[in-house]
């Protein structure tokens, strides 16, 4: 009797298992795409892998982890379902809303803040000290998708009657690394970039901290964003359970470092007002239409 007893436990734990992997696999793979915030793809999905697992196994659900290289490209690729959900920058989450209806769930945390700032930077023996001295001077901007490399210090330059076609002698587009790079060389004049990421090249060792001065500095800025996509926005359900399962990170993080890259903490749950700044910087550049 008791071998029988076994059995039927052994037996009824063993559909009870191939049911939750049948649900599983049944369930379509949840596209996730990352903005490229490492030098490269390859650091770029190893980085972000940790999160993507830890997604998968709190949503029940495959994940599909890509990095996408530039923000207008998630941006589009959340409009056009290549993506469901996205890790994008605040511009590039503004435009996908814009255009396509996606829905901010939640703002990263970056040593404990949802806010980060645009800089512009030099090399400490350009001979640039401000703004004016820029004049006539190389300069670049990050792709046309960027919060940090293109909306704000464009809205700035516009706001300071600075035409960035006729002002610098010659204007570049070029990812945030390179900027960073070329400017600590020598190659470039200035640039524009974010704090995070001046901060994290000089700790990894990728320039020197005295091969590169910030000569401005933006108000504070909202975080990269969490989206999804308008499809998947409408499920309520499982933007809650998202939120949820993101609102749990910073915990989950003291017992696994490596799910987050460092210096991030976590994420807290924002809705759309929370990137009306960005917003109002795309509708005074005219990068924006109003509807």
């Amino acid at each position: 009797m008791n071998r029988l007893k076994r059995f039927f436990l052994f037996l009824a734990t063993a559909v009870l298992a191939a049911a939750t992997f049948a649900t599983f696999a049944a369930e379509p793979p949840l596209k996730f795409a990352v903005g490229l915030f490492q030098p490269d793809k390859d650091k770029n999905d190893a980085t972000y892998r940790p999160l993507a697992d830890y997604l998968s196994a709190r949503l029940d659900r495959p994940v599909e982890l890509r990095t996408v290289d530039s923000w207008e490209g998630l941006a589009k690729s959340l409009a056009n379902g290549e993506t469901d959900v996205a890790l994008m920058g605040p511009w590039g989450y503004v435009l996908a809303n814009h255009q396509a209806g996606a829905q901010v769930v939640a703002t990263i945390l970056y040593d404990g803040k949802p806010e980060y700032f645009a800089i512009i930077v030099t090399h400490p023996k350009s001979g640039i000290s401000k703004l004016a001295d820029l004049k006539g001077r190389t300069f670049a901007f990050g792709d046309k998708g960027s919060t940090s490399g293109y909306l704000i210090p464009l809205h700035y330059f516009m706001s300071q009657g600075i035409d960035p076609q006729t002002y610098f002698s010659k204007v570049l587009h070029t990812k945030h690394q390179a900027i960073e790079t070329q400017v600590a060389q020598g190659v470039l004049d200035a640039g524009a970039d974010y704090n995070r990421n001046r901060n994290a090249m000089i700790e990894q060792g990728l320039i020197k901290a005295d091969q590169s001065k910030i000569i401005w500095q933006s108000a504070p800025l909202p975080n990269d964003a969490v989206a999804v996509s308008k499809a998947l926005a409408a499920d309520k359900t499982f933007v809650a359970r998202l939120q949820a399962a993101l609102s749990d990170v910073g915990e989950v993080l003291k017992s696994r470092p490596n799910l987050l890259p460092p210096h991030y903490t976590g994420f807290v749950s924002r809705d759309n007002a929370f990137y009306k700044p960005i917003r109002d910087a795309g509708l005074a550049t005219g990068s924006l239409q109003a509807k």
